[in-house]
């Protein structure tokens, strides 16, 4: 018997919440609402963004494509100016293609930032109101649910929450932007959670506080929404998607690609379909998944520039999920391009410049907290390549890149990060002749794979025309 379609979706996402749920093991955080969501849905335990950072991780969440490819390669809002090179790939435009109604609320950062007018033309919207605290995103999320009830056809609603992102306070000491705004209180009724690749001491607790405070302050606007929704009688016809566009806003996690970075909660709900109720999914997953598993539950053809796969087979059926996730960062506030390849077991980080090891480029306000494998009184440049053995040190603290124990593994992973450039057209292919680092780079990545099996060169492209958005942005505080 074919399993029944729900019509209509309503996507949840907020800023830089990693998987910092009680849902995903954060025993100090009080989120009842997603917590009570997992227990209905399907939480994928291992799921990845394609990049540590707000835009290029978005692009890839709506578009179903990676930055390389859909040409998001850092924030979209001026002075970076970043930009979907074709709009109409955005799940909006295919949806609304389909007979859907669609809308946008809170949050936009996946295309350029224009008017909203503009970007609901650009991207397939009936409507955009973007921007908006917690407060304001709920009470324009149930609005819209109140019109979709009332009126016949499937609807498209994403709404994006902005916490917990750091948020300038009148509490903030000089120098220091933390996670209050206005509205957020500090939370330690269940004590703290540092996590492992940071020092738990006085800063990072006092951080933690905040991040407990915010991350307890969005879940209750999701319990408000997820309320409405039922008591329009839309939970049974109504696929919810919640996730977060990536890592933490702590060091060594949000722009770097180590785990803290990449990491995303990812839950959905979808009635009628019992696999896809109160089950857990341990295998790596990516955000370039989500779009073709939306569309097949939908029962609308996946178009062939998808670069993701439906994991609607895996959790259905058993089938296997994809041996390798990728990550990339290109530009944040600054220049700094890396790479990443990650399986269950390894982590391989090819890195294209020479920016110091345990920085990352938004760490624009002063530092509360410290990775906690800083030992000493300077921080040193980053290595070619990192190889982390996350079964036996999973906050990749140990590099065995340079092991011999591991050439075999540094080989494989190498290759299929060259693949995955090759497959996405990166950029990084393209000659930089001012770079000599970004040489080396792709030099020790095609060594290392020709360890196992010799392989054909990695084409490198001639340089391209530099134009003002391929040129590094003068430092800016982040305001994404």
């Amino acid at each position: 018997m074919t399993a029944p379609i729900p019509r209509n979706i309503l996507l949840l996402h907020c800023h830089d919440l990693g998987r910092f749920l009680g849902a995903y093991g954060i025993p100090t955080v009080v989120t009842p609402h997603l917590d009570a969501l997992a227990a209905e849905a399907v939480v994928f335990e291992a799921a990845f963004a394609t990049a540590p950072h707000c835009s290029p991780a978005r692009a890839s969440l709506f578009t179903g494509t990676y930055p390389q490819t859909n040409g998001v390669l850092g924030l979209t809002h001026d002075p970076f100016g970043w930009d979907l090179k074709d709009p109409s790939t955005h799940l909006a435009h295919r949806l609304r293609s389909a007979g859907y109604r669609t809308e946008l609320v809170g949050v936009h950062h996946e295309s350029r930032v224009l008017p909203d007018d503009d970007v609901a033309a650009r991207l397939g919207f009936d409507r955009v109101r973007s921007g908006g605290d917690r407060d304001t995103v709920v009470a324009r999320t149930v609005e819209a649910l109140d019109r979709f009830a009332a009126s016949d056809g499937p609807f498209y609603l994403q709404s994006g929450f902005h916490e917990p992102h750091r948020t300038p306070s009148r509490r903030d000491r000089p120098g220091v932007m933390g996670f209050l705004g206005a509205a957020v209180e500090p939370d330690t009724s269940r004590g703290h959670t540092v996590p492992a690749h940071l020092r738990d001491d006085a800063g990072a607790r006092e951080e933690i506080a905040e991040l407990q405070g915010a991350v307890r302050h969005m879940d209750e606007g999701v319990g408000a929404v997820l309320r409405h929704l039922d008591a329009l009688g839309l939970r049974d016809d109504t696929i919810v998607i919640f996730t977060t566009d990536h890592g933490l806003a702590l060091p060594r996690a949000k722009c770097t690609l180590y785990d803290p970075g990449l990491e995303v909660a990812l839950m959905m709900r979808v009635p009628g379909r019992e696999p896809w109720r109160g089950n857990r999914v341990a295998p790596a997953v990516s955000h370039v998944d989500v779009v073709p598993t939306l569309l097949e539950l939908t029962g609308l053809p996946l178009p062939p520039d998808l670069q993701g796969t439906s994991l609607v087979p895996v959790v259905e059926d058993g089938a296997p999920a994809r041996t390798h996730t990728f990550g990339q960062l290109s530009h944040h506030i600054y220049y700094d391009p890396k790479r990443s390849v990650r399986t269950e077991r390894y982590k391989l980080v090819a890195n294209f410049s020479n920016a110091p090891r345990a920085m990352d480029p938004t760490q624009s306000w002063i530092r509360r907290s410290l990775p906690a494998d800083l030992t000493g009184p300077t921080v040193e440049t980053s290595p070619l390549l990192e190889l982390y053995d996350l079964r036996h040190d999973p906050h990749e603290r140990v590099d065995v890149a340079d092991d011999p124990a591991h050439t075999e593994a540094r080989a494989s992973l190498a290759a299929a990060l060259l693949d995955w450039m090759r497959a996405t057209d990166d950029p990084l292919l393209t000659a930089e002749p001012l770079q000599r680092r970004h040489q080396d780079a792709l030099a020790a990545l095609t060594s290392s794979a020709d360890l196992i099996t010799p392989r054909a060169p990695t084409a490198v492209l001639p340089a391209r025309p530099h134009t003002a958005a391929d040129r590094p942005a003068p430092r800016e505080r982040e305001t994404a």
